[in-house]
């Protein structure tokens, strides 16, 4: 058997990208050592964000730095999957991953800042307010499942669609796990305004994502 060269190309950058997405969480637990931990639970225990979903939630200093830790790894994630399709050529584009990472940040602040003025509209500030963090704190906490994928598909498995397809899954199902408990402990607003919560899933959380979708095609 002959050896086999695999050569790493954008591993430096893409190396450099992850140490530093690492350092937010890094950051998060030195300055908020029991809400760190209470946070690493939260898919099994509630308790996180039964805690903290009335102290400064989307502005605190926590939420935001796992935030950003969330939107570097999902954009490099999207990354790697445009990168199984795309010519050798085109993929090199220095311009690429900043884009993405620019997409990613800008599709889910106007799509949050939509929800807190139609929280505003509707008189219910309190209330989505409290959905909105709920479901960002699970979004945030799926940022771990495409940190470990980002890593796996930069050294161990390149650019495997195994391991794209099961970040995916957990990806999901940790967002299916904040969509169920949103769906649970908000079932009397929903019931009260059920017209309204189809609206706002059409509205503002299902068509950004079709329209994110047709850009990335």
């Amino acid at each position: 058997m002959e050896p086999i060269t695999r050569t790493f190309a954008q591993t430096d950058w893409i190396t450099l990208t992850l140490v530093f997405s690492l350092l937010f969480p890094l950051i998060a637990k030195s300055f908020y050592y029991s809400r760190f931990f209470s946070f690493i639970i939260l898919p099994f225990n509630d308790k996180y964000v039964t805690m903290y979903r009335k102290k400064e939630k989307l502005f605190n200093g926590f939420h935001i730095l796992w935030s950003i830790f969330q939107i570097i790894n999902t954009s490099l994630f999207i990354f790697f999957i445009w990168r199984r399709d795309l010519l050798p050529s085109e993929i090199k584009n220095p311009f690429i991953f900043p884009t993405l990472l620019a997409g990613v940040f800008f599709f889910l602040s106007i799509k949050t800042i939509v929800q807190l003025v139609n929280a505003f509209v509707f008189n219910s500030y309190k209330t989505l307010s409290d959905l909105i963090f709920r479901k960002l704190t699970y979004l945030n906490y799926s940022g771990i499942v495409l940190f470990i994928g980002n890593v796996l598909l930069t050294y161990v498995y390149i650019d495997s669609k195994t391991v794209i397809l099961i970040a995916l899954i957990f990806f999901l199902a940790i967002n299916i796990i904040g969509w169920v408990t949103v769906l649970r402990n908000y079932r009397n607003f929903i019931s009260s305004y059920f017209f309204y919560f189809i609206l706002y899933l059409c509205a503002l959380e299902i068509s950004p994502l079709v329209i994110m979708g047709s850009f990335l095609k």
